[in-house]
């Protein structure tokens, strides 16, 4: 996770980093794209900054939200996601064709307050049980200590069984009965029921019938690993305050907030007719939300004030001056990711701690395939890429999967599999121009694009 980067600068924590800060962590992820960094990285320190000041003068300040303009594939939501990771805040992506204006039927915009409602209560109670997730275990070890006690009982005493459970904790903690099967009892929890398709609302009953002690048990026959993590999940669940989780989440999704709406250019065009005469009232709904206003929850209410709002699209038919003037006015600022070069592809190949190329060799040491690339095949690999993308539909770095799947295909079909010795393969460039030479000559991709 980014936020174990963090510990590079001594005494920072992840709440105020500077920007030059945040986008040297975005860079350990995302290559290129300089610009959207920064303006990203900005507003996020700009909301440290509102908290620093007096509550009278945090009433004036409202987020400066952005519109990410590129090509698919370019990094435009990984930006976004990882920003919000770097601060543990709530974020979540919506796109914006889902949504249908008033009167239509479909997901109304409000939907997306509430979806980020319930992704600032997932995190909060995340958080909330790890912090009692010592005393929880502890009362599940013991637990299923007492079943496997009954179930691997004898002519013992009292005291002798006592110790015998004992035992049985430390062997339990240390994972020795992971896989054996005991029947325990358990919450039934009911599922939620959904008022309507699309509406993003619904009745959670598990909740209802708790809250008047009517949740029911039922036993199953489960692994002792799964027992443990189902008996921990209902133990923390009765060691949190779950009226405190539920103002902290609100709170967050109000402060720290992130809504990514994907798409927005599918919405900019003006005067549609037929099938799409609800793109300028889906923007109309959303204004609002934009604005600042307050959104019913189940959890309670959400004033979305002070919410990071990130839109984003492509932009290849419509513009951004084809968005409502209102709208338009609450995005202020626009940047524009750029296509990506041979350079960045290359970068992409090899930069990450996860990059591309240590993703398929690992999958194929599986089958005990010892993969390298020389730089010169990835010099290739990148060229190929770019050239692709240029004089065929751009779809950013998702243009090395294409072009990956395609390299490595005969490679992943004849692996013997792991009983088999260790065989070193060594990717070069001869190698891509000979296995790419169909798609380089007829841009035969069609079995691979995405």
């Amino acid at each position: 996770m980014i936020t174990s980067n963090v510990s590079a600068y001594k005494g920072v924590t992840a709440v105020d980093l500077t920007p030059k800060q945040i986008v040297h962590e975005l860079n350990k992820y995302i290559i290129g794209q300089d610009e959207a960094k920064k303006a990203v990285a900005i507003a996020l320190r700009n909301r440290y900054r509102r908290s620093q000041l007096s509550p009278a003068l945090q009433d004036e300040i409202t987020p400066k939200n952005i519109i990410m303009k590129g090509p698919t594939g370019v990094g435009k939501t990984e930006i976004a996601r990882r920003l919000a990771k770097l601060v543990k805040a709530p974020f979540i992506k919506v796109e914006a064709t889902k949504y249908t204006e008033v009167g239509y039927v479909g997901r109304d915009v409000e939907s997306m307050v509430r979806d980020l409602a319930e992704c600032a209560i997932r995190l909060v109670k995340e958080e909330k049980t790890a912090e009692v997730s010592y005393k929880a275990t502890a009362v599940a070890e013991r637990r299923i200590a007492k079943v496997l006690a009954e179930v691997k009982k004898d002519e013992r005493g009292e005291t002798a069984k006592a110790v015998f459970e004992d035992k049985l904790v430390e062997e339990i903690h240390a994972g020795k009965h992971d896989n054996a099967v005991i029947e325990i009892e358990v919450d039934d929890i009911p599922k939620p029921l959904e008022l309507s398709p699309g509406s993003g609302a619904a009745i959670d009953l598990g909740s209802i019938f708790s809250g008047i002690g009517m949740n029911k048990k039922k036993k199953r026959k489960i692994t002792v690993k799964e027992a443990k993590n189902l008996i921990i999940a209902e133990e923390a669940d009765k060691l949190i305050d779950n009226d405190a989780v539920n103002a902290e989440a609100l709170r967050r999704a109000e402060n720290d907030g992130i809504i990514f709406i994907d798409e927005i250019d599918k919405i900019a065009g003006k005067g549609n007719h037929g099938a799409d005469v609800s793109r300028e009232g889906v923007q109309r709904d959303i204004l609002p939300i934009v604005e600042g206003c307050t959104v019913m929850t189940k959890y309670g209410p959400v004033k979305t004030d002070y919410i990071l709002f990130i839109a984003a699209g492509a932009f290849h038919v419509s513009k951004v001056e084809d968005l409502i003037p209102e709208l338009q006015g609450r995005f202020p600022i626009q940047v524009e990711l750029k296509s990506l070069t041979k350079e960045d592809f290359v970068n992409i190949l090899t930069q990450p701690q996860n990059a591309i190329t240590t993703q398929y060799s690992a999958l194929l040491a599986v089958d005990n395939i010892d993969l390298h690339f020389t730089k010169d095949a990835i010099e290739k690999i990148a060229e190929v890429s770019e050239d692709i993308n240029n004089t065929s539909e751009d779809i950013g770095a998702r243009r090395l999967h294409t072009v990956m799947e395609y390299l490595l295909e005969d490679i992943s079909y004849n692996a013997g599999g792991n009983d088999y010795p260790v065989i070193p393969v060594e990717v070069n460039e001869k190698y891509v121009e000979e296995h790419l030479e169909n798609i380089i000559k007829n841009r035969d991709l069609k079995k691979y694009v995405l």
